[in-house]
């Protein structure tokens, strides 16, 4: 058994504090009337004395003492789905799908990556292939069998290095949503990748004010909301900000090399499930030509969905058209 994590839980302690805290100063800033409000539509058995709930968090620890946080939404006897999430975001980013499907009968599994969310933040193992590793622990240790993966951006990556690193013992399909893979950096092999400046400019930025870089990633090219015409949503921003600010200064920092510059390359040729490749042609974080159109071609019998115009964040500016589109894969 393993022992506690006192800084891990001293980490999270913090974080509540945080969250509570904001949530305690929006509360007062409500109007009288809005407040008068609230409690009319309060039942009065709420208002009664009752013993406090012990909120627990569904976490694990991994063989080198991390933990990593994982939501299990739905049925348990449902068909499981696992969610990868970008970076520097955390599961939360996959709650629209994870509430859909749980929904229609599905268990969803979705994990904060190490050093994202309410994971714990280790100085060490900031890579592809402990993330996959995290992922096998958590699947190994709630006995996950038949899960459909799907990882988005970053998480793409992940789920291709579990594949090949793991295999698919557990896994009966996968969904790469504008995923990373095959590799984003340009390469003497990738000649039609991004120059390694692009992501050195990335980490010149995050080190300077990593605040305002996430501000400014999220409210431009993240979402298409500097495209002409974009309906910008101040609340999507503000979530995809406190998402990246709750992810771990070096671990977010070292994340960016992980998910620029591992080829998943041999990962995909593994691949021996359905999956199914879904990238918007708008896609301004991982251009479409240089990642699933090429993965398409490494997979085995892939099947590509483009979406025209398509956002790199498709689950929240396509969200009612992905939901359908996943729910289709999962039942076919």
């Amino acid at each position: 058994m393993n022992s506690p994590d006192h800084s891990a839980s001293a980490e999270l302690t913090r974080r509540r504090f945080l969250v509570y805290s904001a949530g305690a100063a929006a509360f007062a800033g409500l109007s009288g009337s809005a407040l008068t409000r609230l409690s009319a539509a309060t039942p009065a058995s709420a208002n009664s004395t009752q013993k406090p709930i012990a909120q627990n968090m569904s976490t694990i620890t991994t063989k080198d003492g991390t933990t990593i946080y994982y939501k299990d939404w739905g049925p348990k006897d449902g068909p499981v789905v696992s969610f990868s999430h970008g970076w520097p975001l955390s599961s939360d980013a996959w709650e629209a799908q994870m509430f859909f499907l749980a929904s229609h009968g599905y268990r969803c599994i979705g994990h904060d990556r190490r050093g994202h969310g309410r994971s714990s933040q280790p100085w060490e193992g900031n890579h592809m292939d402990q993330y996959a590793d995290d992922l096998a622990e958590l699947f190994d240790k709630l006995d996950l069998k038949g899960v459909t993966m799907i990882g988005h951006s970053t998480g793409g990556g992940e789920v291709a290095r579990y594949i090949g690193r793991h295999g698919t013992k557990r896994v009966k399909k996968a969904v790469l949503m504008g995923a990373v893979p095959p590799i984003m950096v340009k390469t003497a092999a990738n000649p039609g990748g991004l120059p390694i400046e692009v992501f050195d400019g990335f980490r010149k930025a995050y080190l300077a004010d990593r605040a305002q870089f996430f501000l400014e990633v999220a409210s431009g090219p993240f979402f298409g909301f500097n495209r002409p015409g974009a309906k910008v949503s101040q609340g999507i921003i503000q979530s995809w900000w406190m998402q990246g600010m709750m992810c771990g200064h070096k671990n977010g920092y070292d994340c960016i090399k992980a998910f620029s510059e591992t080829d998943f390359t041999e990962d995909l040729k593994k691949f021996n499930v359905p999956t199914l490749i879904v990238h918007g042609d708008d896609d301004q974080i991982v251009p479409i030509a240089d990642s699933a159109y090429l993965s398409a071609k490494l997979v085995p019998n892939a099947k590509l969905l483009v979406y025209p115009g398509g956002t790199h964040s498709l689950g929240d500016t396509s969200k009612e058209k992905l939901n359908a589109d996943l729910l289709e894969f999962l039942k076919s």
